[in-house]
């Protein structure tokens, strides 16, 4: 049994497990979270987004396995297509993207009525266009001109396009890429010249939005900035009912299916889905393994890079996990209080639709570079070509 699925799921084991256990984690939240929304938009039929997210789980794994199966050095040639297709992308979003909660970070399939949030397909192009630059141009990074600013001009026009919909989202891309930057030996001085623009310009954005009117997304921006800073308000509604659903779940949780708080809780299948875990299954059995899972891909794809015999699938590894996980421990610490209310998900446990699919196709990607380092899988290691 073993070897038959070794033979057709290759690539790290235990990094299938970790998306494997993090989907499990996932529906079995998910169905519960959804209650009161099955109730309001559905007539009661609870089942409805358990097997709507369970499609999307199962169509992710098979995108997983397909993606994991295409050699690495592929996705260095579709990197700079997919960054070019990104930013048009963007713009449109900007102008005729679906506004949903005063962001227009989505558009809508023709035909399906599918919502796409772009910034997801930007977030993949643009980390997998820094490996490639990276692993060709070692000689040239250190070098302001030729090396550094060039890389650093995709990243900021394609955050400069998500930060007016999606602020958090830019934020962690802008740090992925300064990461990928300092691992590729990009200079220090360059790196923390940008790391201090980087917080001038969150200092304006937050001035601005502390100074400006409620409304539109900037008033969105205002009132969480302020309902951080003021941790008695009354107006962090969903901040407090998530301490709630915490604390009330203990070390040990009140069980599956027994959340009070998610008929309180704003988004509890997706932006507070960490939560709703902990109160049900505890800190035990639901908030320190998810974090543990999280930390294990994080390790994982150290040894996929001290593996690789060449710099380009290092990069690729790295850069879409730390994306992960960083965007992992962001939705985290939003539910704990440690970060203002940001909107982001926690990677392939909330609630989806296409980002459950662009999540996929990264846990893929990495695969395939780790599938890359398994010294018997002897004709990948022969097809490999000039990527370094």
């Amino acid at each position: 049994m073993v070897k038959t699925v070794s033979k057709y799921f290759k690539g790290d084991a235990v990094i299938w497990s970790v998306m494997v256990m993090l989907c499990i984690f996932s529906m079995l939240a998910v169905y519960s979270a959804t209650g009161s929304l099955a109730y309001k938009s559905q007539g009661g039929n609870t089942t409805y987004y358990l097997f709507r997210h369970s499609f999307f789980l199962i169509v992710g794994l098979g995108i997983t396995f397909v993606t994991h199966l295409i050699p690495y050095r592929y996705y260095a040639g579709l990197a700079t297509l997919f960054l070019y297709i990104s930013i048009p992308l963007l713009v449109l979003t900007l102008i005729l993207g679906t506004n949903i909660n005063q962001a227009s970070r989505w558009l809508t399939l023709p035909g399906i009525g599918q919502t796409f949030q772009t910034s997801d397909l930007a977030k993949l192009a643009l980390i997998m266009y820094i490996a490639k630059y990276l692993s060709k141009k070692q000689d040239l990074i250190k070098d302001f001109n030729s090396g550094f600013l060039p890389i650093m001009i995709p990243v900021i026009i394609i955050c400069s396009l998500i930060i007016k919909a999606d602020f958090s989202t830019a934020a962690i891309l802008f740090a992925t890429s300064l990461v990928l930057l300092f691992i590729g030996r990009a200079s220090l001085k360059h790196i923390f010249g940008f790391i201090g623009i980087g917080i001038v310009c969150v200092a304006i954005f937050i001035a601005i939005a502390l100074n400006s009117e409620n409304t539109g997304r900037i008033g969105t921006w205002k009132s969480r900035i302020e309902n951080y800073v003021d941790g008695g308000s009354e107006g962090n509604y969903q901040v407090e009912q998530s301490k709630i659903a915490i604390v009330t779940g203990g070390f040990f949780g009140k069980g599956p299916g027994n959340s009070t708080q998610r008929n309180f809780l704003p988004q509890a299948y997706s932006d507070f889905i960490y939560s709703i875990i902990v109160e049900e299954y505890g800190i035990i059995f639901g908030g320190l393994p998810i974090i543990f899972l999280y930390l294990f891909l994080l390790f994982r794809a150290g040894i996929i890079v001290k593996k690789s015999e060449r710099t380009f699938p290092a990069f690729l590894a790295v850069g879409l996990t730390f994306s992960l996980v960083f965007q992992a421990f962001v939705n985290i610490g939003v539910a704990v209080n440690i970060f203002p209310v940001t909107g982001q998900t926690l990677p392939m446990v909330s609630m989806g639709g296409t980002s459950v699919l662009f999540t996929s196709v990264a846990f893929g990607i990495i695969l395939s570079v780790s599938r890359s380092t398994q010294k018997n899988d002897f004709n990948y290691e022969l097809d490999e070509q000039d990527i370094q």
